[in-house]
């Protein structure tokens, strides 16, 4: 068994586990003994001919554990085994940073349980532990099963399961510093070097990086952001600024990421959140240059990067997301701070009829907001939540001369232009 399982493996009845449901997380934990505690909402309706399982990637490697839990997924979308349905699940100490472990809770509807278990069996056991549930006689309680090993799962430790309070806060907020959202360019950096033999593009990205985060305290001219969903007005505001202002206008990611975004865009999350979050440190070398001569207007930066990142990280309602003062909003402390973020918003239906005229490819993400109002709320909230510096929400339902107009007077006041 791998350092990281074994780790896990020792840390097992302290752990808490989180099923999502219809995008609702159910909690359950266990114990040595039972204490006529109910049984936990996840097994309350399961069929007595059904069986449930749980598989949890924890190898040692968090790359490899991104790119495997990654697979898992696409297996289980093509080649779904027979009659198998499948949740996200993951299981976590609670309180305790980085201690967050991702998997799926499957329940098996089949009449063959051995072409089940001879499936679990064949992933890796490096990377996966792998738990069965049994139904007690009365269907009052269930036990857990940890396959210490895959080919010896009958010598595995069984415990009681039972409900678990919610924590205070939604669990996946545990992996979001350095997995989700990026805080420094090194951690970054190490996710993309640790890429070079899967992902060939990795060594060319690399390639046009800074040696190194220079982040500068205050830049000579200031620095604006603007930041807002698609098709808030983000490009006809930054080029009238870049006009109006005899500004210079830059882009995150920057013009020389473009012909590889489509393809980090195919990764999972730790490797996709990373490459974005060296675009914002690409950016931000070319802000410290042109902010020495004139003006820099930015369209997006890091608060996109963050927002994104959190909201799809964290499942469920607004609600769910770390509160507000949390670490996960705090600015990078080796990336260059603008004088000045602008947050254009903009009522749902009006952004939604732009976009139909548009007819622009999107990414999942951008397709995420128009199918999904409760992931754009997320992603509303957290540029809200961000700080330094936090952003100027200014409404973008007027015409485009009035935003112009409203947002000039915002930097005037702010930036004495």
């Amino acid at each position: 068994m791998a350092r990281r399982a074994m780790s896990v493996f020792r840390q097992w009845p302290s752990r808490v586990f989180s099923v999502e449901t219809e995008g609702e997380p159910v909690y359950f934990s266990i114990r040595n003994e039972h204490r006529g505690e109910e049984v936990p909402r996840v097994f309350r309706e399961v069929p007595k001919s059904d069986r449930c399982y749980s598989l949890h990637v924890c190898c040692s490697d968090r790359v490899r554990r991104a790119k495997f839990y990654a697979e898992l997924k696409e297996n289980f979308q093509r080649e779904l085994p027979p009659r198998w349905d499948v949740s996200p699940m993951s299981s976590f100490l609670p309180n305790v940073r980085d201690s967050l472990i991702h998997g799926y809770f499957v329940r098996d509807h089949s009449e063959s349980p051995s072409r089940s278990e001879s499936f679990l069996r064949s992933l890796s056991p490096d990377a996966v532990l792998v738990c069965s549930y049994v139904r007690g006689e009365d269907g009052g309680v269930w036990t857990q099963r940890l396959w210490s090993d895959s080919e010896t799962a009958e010598k595995s430790k069984e415990y009681f399961v039972v409900p678990a309070e919610a924590p205070e806060y939604h669990p996946s907020a545990l992996g979001i510093i350095n997995s989700d959202v990026f805080y420094s360019f090194e951690e970054a950096l190490e996710v993309l070097q640790k890429c070079g033999d899967i992902i060939p593009e990795a060594k060319s990205v690399m390639e046009l990086l800074p040696r190194r985060a220079d982040a500068r305290s205050e830049p000579d001219f200031p620095v604006v952001v603007i930041e807002g969903l698609d098709a808030t007005g983000k490009t006809t505001l930054t080029e009238s600024l870049r006009d109006t202002l005899g500004a210079t206008l830059l882009r995150s990611p920057p013009q020389g990421l473009s012909p590889f975004r489509a393809r980090f865009d195919q990764e999972p999350p730790l490797i996709r959140r990373a490459f974005y979050a060296l675009g914002n440190y690409m950016t931000a070398e070319q802000v410290g240059q042109e902010s020495t001569k004139t003006p820099v207007i930015v369209d997006r930066f890091w608060h996109s990067t963050a927002a994104y990142a959190i909201a799809a990280a964290v499942g469920g309602p607004v609600s769910n997301l770390p509160a507000e003062g949390s670490e996960v909003y705090r600015w990078p402390s080796d990336l260059l701070q603008p004088s000045l973020v602008v947050l254009l918003t903009l009522d749902s239906e009006e952004r939604k009829r732009r976009l139909r005229g548009r007819g622009q490819g999107k990414t999942l993400e951008e397709q995420a907001l128009d199918q999904n109002q409760i992931f754009r709320l997320k992603v509303e909230e957290a540029y809200r939540r961000i700080s330094g510096p936090p952003c100027i929400v200014v409404d973008a339902s007027p015409s485009a001369d009035q935003v112009l107009q409203q947002v000039q007077l915002v930097i005037r006041a702010k930036c004495h232009l």
